[in-house]
């Protein structure tokens, strides 16, 4: 039975939260509890939730507990580990934490990591250099792995490797009626195809396998400019673009700089062009490949660049990652950006009064575009570049930064292809524009066979095929 969240009330959480207390492990937390406002929050503070219980897994076994009480009484289900991933309000809810559960194996002879539902990037990222492995990981270090997974994963050797749901093995799941399954490309495939880019949609994850590859040498890192050469590197980034080897990684922005202790005293708080790479590589040949990016943005502020280990260059590439925050995100992808484009996302974050943190001009492409042909669902496959923006709310009154996206997005919108990629979609309305539209109807597909009655809906929600009543059976 689904049940909207504003009519969850006290006569059906109560027995819920007496039935939690019996059967689950972990820890539990109501409103009023000492915790409770901490657990409750995920990353973006846009989203301002107050679920009617906070169920704190410890195991694999309180997943199915969480599961079997929220079913049996009704409930709305939420999950979070990080809550990067939080893009609509879970009221009422039964939210289940599984940010304990963080389990990381990493086996360097089958060059596999496998781990739990509560495992960040930045943990696996150093298990895995120990043995000169990197993964599929995401630009911020601190999300968790298997929310950016399930949603298709796209980090700094995705160009050479793929999405990260590409590189899924396997995966361990709570379903809709409490059965514990393993999904594999044998067991279970329609599960396992699903789970790979279609997002919490079909269970909820205890345990993810997942392949690591060889990292030798990375050259990677960033470089500022004046902003005053954005023009010349974002038209000269789009041409270069085309011939970008699959081992490098690249993105140009504009921003302006965080008073961090890791950035340059004379750079922080200052207005910058930007360039990012990640190189599976040496520096000569990095320097080599990016060269006509660094004539066109002029002679640097800061050169960041150097040979790291995996988990280093993800940082140095990347910057700090961003602690909470309300924030407002525009994200959009283009086959190609005309002149007029490109003046409007210079001057969206090079303009003095900009509210915006960083544009981004960012190359996809590579080994994204071309899956094999038993690859999931995850979208923007063939599309090369996408344009982000963000913008941070610092006070309550979020207008001016609204209206600022606003005006990028509508200039922008004649050129925009309409598709998206779940990890970056803020918009649950847009769910159905992450993937392509065969995708899209077997997902649905899979959907009615695993949860019929949408109790994984709290996310981006693809909902089962409503059953239909003739007048005998009606």
């Amino acid at each position: 039975m689904q049940t909207d969240l504003r009519s969850a009330n006290p006569s059906r959480t109560a027995p819920a939260v007496q039935a939690l207390r019996r059967r689950f492990e972990g820890g539990l937390l109501i409103p009023g509890d000492a915790g409770y406002d901490a657990a409750r929050l995920g990353w973006d503070r846009t989203v301002d939730s107050r679920p009617a219980v906070i169920a704190v897994a410890a195991s694999p076994g309180d997943v199915r507990t969480a599961v079997t009480v929220a079913h049996e009484h009704g409930l709305p289900l939420a999950v979070q580990a990080t809550g990067h991933g939080s893009i609509r309000s879970v009221d009422g809810a039964l939210l289940l934490k599984t940010t304990g559960m963080a389990m990381i194996d990493i086996d360097p002879q089958g060059m596999t990591a496998t781990v739990g539902p509560g495992a960040v990037w930045h943990d696996v990222n150093d298990a895995a250099a120990r043995f000169g492995l990197g993964s599929l990981a995401g630009r911020c270090a601190t999300v968790g792995v298997t929310g950016y997974t399930l949603g298709g994963g796209t980090g700094w050797l995705s160009r050479r490797f793929g999405y990260a749901a590409d590189s899924v093995l396997k995966a361990e799941i709570v379903t809709a009626d409490g059965r514990m399954i393993t999904a594999t490309e044998h067991d279970h495939p329609d599960l396992f195809w699903a789970v790979r880019g279609g997002g919490g949609n079909f269970g909820i994850v205890t345990s993810l396998q997942f392949q690591v590859f060889s990292t030798p040498t990375i050259f990677a890192g960033m470089t500022f400019h004046p902003v005053e050469r954005a023009a010349d590197l974002f038209t000269a980034y789009q041409e270069w673009a085309h011939t970008e080897p699959d081992e490098m990684n690249t993105a140009v922005l504009v921003m302006r700089l965080p008073p961090a202790p890791s950035i340059p005293e004379a750079l922080r708080g200052r207005q910058v062009l930007a360039l990012r790479a990640f190189h599976l590589g040496d520096a000569r040949s990095g320097r080599q490949i990016l060269a006509p990016l660094l004539d066109a943005a002029g002679p640097a502020l800061y050169d960041g660049l150097d040979v790291r280990l995996f988990p280093e260059s993800s940082a140095a590439a990347n910057g700090p990652d961003a602690p909470p925050i309300a924030l407002r995100q525009y994200v959009e992808f283009f086959d190609r950006l005309p002149a007029d484009a490109m003046d409007a996302i210079v001057a969206s974050g090079a303009a003095d009064e900009s509210p915006v943190a960083f544009v981004e001009l960012r190359h996809w492409g590579g080994a994204m575009a071309h899956p094999a042909a038993d690859a999931g669902p995850a979208g923007a496959r063939g599309v090369p570049f996408s344009v982000m923006a963000v913008a941070p709310y610092f006070s309550p009154d979020r207008g001016r930064v609204d209206a600022h996206v606003d005006r990028l997005a509508q200039r922008l919108a004649p050129h925009a292809t309409g598709q998206a990629f779940l990890n970056l979609l803020h918009d649950p309305m847009r769910t159905r524009d992450a993937f392509t539209a065969d995708d899209y109807r077997r997902l649905v597909d899979v959907k009615t066979r695993w949860d019929p009655d949408n109790l994984f809906r709290l996310h981006h929600n693809i909902p089962p095929h409503q059953p239909t009543y003739s007048k005998d059976n009606s």
